[in-house]
Order: structure tokens, then sequence, then C-alpha cells
């Protein structure tokens, strides 16, 4: 950790434990906006992926009926 980033801590440590929940909350909250673009992205690319699958037939697509009634069989042994 850098001299500024210690004195910021060390300020913030002098706070009440509100301040410091609400301090760092935000701090993990500006982290966190940066990890959802990334997954979000990354939710883009997976969709366009599976959707060319589906527009070259490379799967087969089944009903959702049969499709819950696979996932009950499973779950239920």
């Amino acid at each position: 950790m850098d001299t500024q980033a210690e004195q910021v801590l060390q300020t913030a440590l002098g706070l009440s434990p509100n301040d410091r929940a609400e301090i760092a909350a935000s701090l993990i909250e500006s982290l966190d906006e940066e990890t959802e673009q990334d997954v979000e992205a990354a939710w883009a690319d997976e969709i366009k992926r599976r959707l060319d699958s589906i527009d070259k037939g490379e799967v087969e697509l089944i009903p959702w009926d049969e499709a819950l009634r696979s996932m009950r069989e499973r779950l239920n042994g």
C-alpha cells in the first residue's frame, strides 16, 4: 500500500463505525462495477455463441415441458 493509501486508511479508521461501513460499502461497490461489466460482457458473448449454434442447427432444441420433466426426474432420482 502506498503512502497516500495508508494515510486515507488511517483517516478512515478514525471515523465512526457507521461512516467506516459506508466507505467500505462504497469501495466494494466500486470494485463490483468492474466485475459486473466483465461478467455482462462474458454473458453477452455466451448468448451470441449459443444463438449462433441454434441458427447453424448445431444443437437440438427440446420443448420446455420435456426439459422440465427431465430435470425433475434427475432431482428425484
